[in-house]
């Protein structure tokens, strides 16, 4: 029988509108390998190449939709598959409300108000890294 060393965890980072710190090098220190990309339909297409342990998302509100309020709902309906994925959620404190309509359908793992600091984001993915019995 061969011993075979996991692989490090995957984290899918979707940077829309940004604002915020880099979190690339806290990604790496926890030992995530971290896709990062700039849409939803480039996170749709990471999907279908690999479901990550943890997936760091803004929430952004859009009144103007017609059938949803967020970019997150198309993703988060996707996810209801995987519910071992860990999301952690980046919104703007005065859309609390409305995430909070989000996360009454589906399991969000974390929020973080911005300006989300490096300290916030390190205790997001400690607690999820913990959750997935693989941390330290």
């Amino acid at each position: 029988m061969t011993n075979v060393t996991p692989g490090p965890l995957h984290l899918l980072a979707i940077i829309e509108l940004g604002g915020y710190p880099n979190f690339a090098p806290l990604y790496k220190r926890f030992g995530f390998a971290a896709e990062l990309v700039s849409s939803q339909r480039k996170a749709q297409a990471a999907l279908k190449r690999r479901i990550p342990e943890v997936i760091v998302a803004e929430y952004n509100f859009q009144s103007d939709f017609r059938d949803r309020t967020s970019n997150l709902e198309t993703l988060m309906a996707r996810l209801q598959k995987h519910p071992e994925v860990r999301v952690i959620c980046i919104y703007q404190p005065e859309y609390e409300h409305k995430l909070d309509g989000l996360r009454a359908r589906f399991p969000v793992f974390a929020a973080l108000p911005l300006p989300v600091t490096e300290a916030a984001m390190e205790q997001a993915l400690g607690s999820a890294l913990a959750s997935t019995g693989q941390a330290d």
